[in-house]
């Protein structure tokens, strides 16, 4: 391998030959620059671990106005100075290469944590996310790189969207979350990231509303869609509940409804005394449908339940001119007529299969109607 004092004049004149070659520098040991048979030339820098005794060689970047000959020795320097104390630049390049992008954090979040953990619609939301949001923005960024300044550009692109956004800042917190856990970096850069506001979207019906959705449904002829809203109505389920429920799920005899563990949110069973209209119609379902049915509102597939109610609700819910109304929202009907009636949020919160009682507080404000209401039968006292 020949040698010479290098410098930029030197280097403009080195022409390819029969091979590529290296030529090194005298001054500079292990600094060299490499030209190819085409004529393209690149700075070079070998050195052997001090460890290992392994020689390895880097490349620093091809010669030309991107990196000059100064700018090469200079790196090449730097370079050698840390292999005498200790470091290992070519293997810290390659680790750096191999780090994981957004995208694997993306694919190993689906498969370890929102499979074995959350319900199948909750990985259909994280992927759908994913995939139209997160990855065509960070996905081929190290995980490491991104900076909450990246997070954030990305959040304020919802800004007119906030129920949207928040939801893709909390799916991005908790994949960052477990990228600390993995080892993949030392912070969440998401974490103080404010959330946009969001206003509440519980919508109830009033008495006359609710009768009014209730008189339609029990004459409309599609009686098996008809039948899952009103056994929701009537038990304030998740419509998920209602349409996987099968009729084992049932004792009838004590008017009792034992929901399994795989079909509830918090992944354990739940028993929900049912009401006697809501025996009655749980009966005569499980008549009509025969001893041999697996499910209370079989699908159109064989051996499937039914899974959706779509076009069925809008058409309901727009003869009952009930308008932004949503399936999600009979819930919200259930348990805010049980809390004005002067049932206690414990009460309603168990009833409803709420873990925690802070969920249940958010129909605190009309747990005031009923102690409104006794308060002025004093007054009414000192009136009389």
């Amino acid at each position: 391998m020949p040698k010479q004092r290098l410098t930029k004049s030197i280097v403009d004149k080195l022409r390819p030959r029969e091979n590529e070659f290296i030529s090194w520098d005298e001054s500079l040991p292990g600094f060299g620059v490499r030209v190819k048979l085409s004529g393209r030339k690149s700075y070079v820098v070998q050195y052997r671990d001090r460890v290992t005794g392994c020689s390895h060689r880097m490349t620093l970047g091809r010669h030309g106005p991107l990196m000059t000959f100064d700018q090469a020795k200079r790196r090449a320097r730097v370079i050698l100075a840390d292999v005498l104390r200790g470091a290992d630049p070519s293997s810290e390049k390659l680790a750096r290469r191999a780090a994981p992008t957004v995208k694997d954090l993306c694919r190993d979040y689906i498969e370890r944590h929102a499979i074995p953990n959350k319900r199948p619609r909750g990985v259909q939301d994280d992927r759908r996310m994913i995939e139209k949001e997160v990855l065509p923005a960070l996905g081929q960024m190290k995980v490491a790189s991104v900076a909450r300044r990246d997070v954030e550009t990305l959040h304020l692109q919802f800004r007119d969207k906030p129920y949207r956004g928040n939801r893709i800042l909390a799916l991005m917190s908790k994949m960052f979350n477990l990228s600390v856990s993995w080892a993949w970096r030392a912070d969440n850069p998401v974490r103080g990231i404010p959330r946009f506001p969001e206003e509440k979207r519980e919508h109830w019906l009033s008495v006359a509303e609710l009768r009014r959705l209730w008189r339609i449904l029990e004459n409309h002829p599609n009686r098996r869609s008809a039948d899952a809203v009103q056994l929701q109505i009537l038990t304030g389920a998740r419509l998920g509940e209602v349409l996987k429920a099968r009729p084992s799920d049932f004792d009838l005899d004590r008017s009792v409804w034992t929901k399994p563990s795989a079909h509830t949110k918090q992944k354990r069973s739940q028993h929900l005394p049912l009401s006697e209209p809501a025996r009655e119609l749980v009966q005569r379902r499980i008549i009509d449908l025969g001893p041999e049915a697996a499910w209370l509102f079989p699908g159109n597939v064989p051996g499937k339940p039914l899974s959706e109610i779509k076009r069925f609700w809008r058409a309901v819910t727009e003869e009952a001119k009930l308008e932004g109304y949503r399936r999600h929202d009979n819930r919200h009907t259930y348990a805010s007529h049980l809390v004005s009636d002067g049932l206690t949020l414990e009460i309603v919160g168990r009833l409803m299969g709420h873990v925690s009682p802070m969920t249940t507080k958010r129909y605190a404000h009309i747990a005031d109607d009923p102690l409104r209401v006794a308060s002025e039968k004093f007054v009414a006292r000192l009136k009389s």
